[in-house]
């Protein structure tokens, strides 16, 4: 069941990346602004997430930022930025054909201060304690096993690091169905957790000052009725 998961959420993003259309995805539209079409950026991918947690990263010149399904680098382009060139910018993602789509995306914005890595959020490529900041859009919800996920965000952050993730969760437990059908993981809510239960795998992994800076209400994409919320989250190493 769990590689069927994963299969089937390789095969939607991938999708996204090869005909630059929402074919899966949390949300139709985040908190950024539309890329306009013929522009450098018009080849990202519609935007996925549920929120802005760069907004609240608390990004400076010279950190390091890991963004954790990082598609086609639309919020790594916009980090890297915020870090300056003495920062460094890494998009982590498990789909290939969006870490080619974002190294394209690079390439043609010029951006010299962020990467790509392809790869799991459960098992991250990078060394322990070697970036200042995590951010995630929507992300965390197509992990089956979320407290490893967290404690791979803890593993790689520096002491004192923080994270800024939005994410989609529940105020109340989802049928099975829902949670054990692959395309409605894909539209993120089948892996979506109760919202107290998210926090605590957060708070069990090792982290402090755990702040719910954002909530809402979510009905987009037809998903009324299934109490999930779009929450954003901070806290530190």
């Amino acid at each position: 069941m769990e590689k069927d998961m994963r299969e089937s959420i390789i095969r939607s993003y991938s999708e996204i990346a090869v005909v630059q259309k929402q074919s899966c995805g949390c949300c139709e539209t985040g908190g950024e602004t539309p890329v306009a079409a013929g522009t450098a950026e018009s080849s990202f991918e519609p935007d996925l997430g549920c929120g802005a947690p760069l907004e609240h990263a608390a990004l400076a010149e010279g950190l390091t930022v890991l963004d954790l399904g990082s598609g086609s680098g639309r919020e790594v382009f916009a980090a890297a930025r915020a870090v300056g060139p003495s920062g460094r910018a890494i998009g982590l993602d498990m789909t290939p054909a969006m870490i080619d789509l974002a190294e394209k995306n690079a390439a043609i914005l010029g951006v010299q201060n962020a990467e790509f890595r392809l790869g799991e959020i459960e098992r991250m490529p990078l060394p322990d304690g070697s970036v200042d900041r995590v951010i995630s859009n929507c992300v965390i919800n197509l992990t089956r096993d979320k407290k490893k996920a967290f404690s791979e965000i803890f593993r790689v952050l520096t002491p004192g690091g923080r994270f800024a993730i939005a994410d989609m969760t529940s105020t109340a437990g989802l049928p099975e169905e829902i949670r054990n059908d692959p395309s409605r993981w894909c539209e993120c809510v089948g892996g979506a957790l109760q919202t107290d239960e998210y926090l605590s795998a957060i708070r069990e992994s090792g982290f402090r000052d755990v702040t719910v800076v954002s909530d809402q209400a979510d009905h987009s994409c037809g998903r009324e009725g299934l109490g999930l919320r779009s929450l954003t989250v901070t806290g530190r190493k």
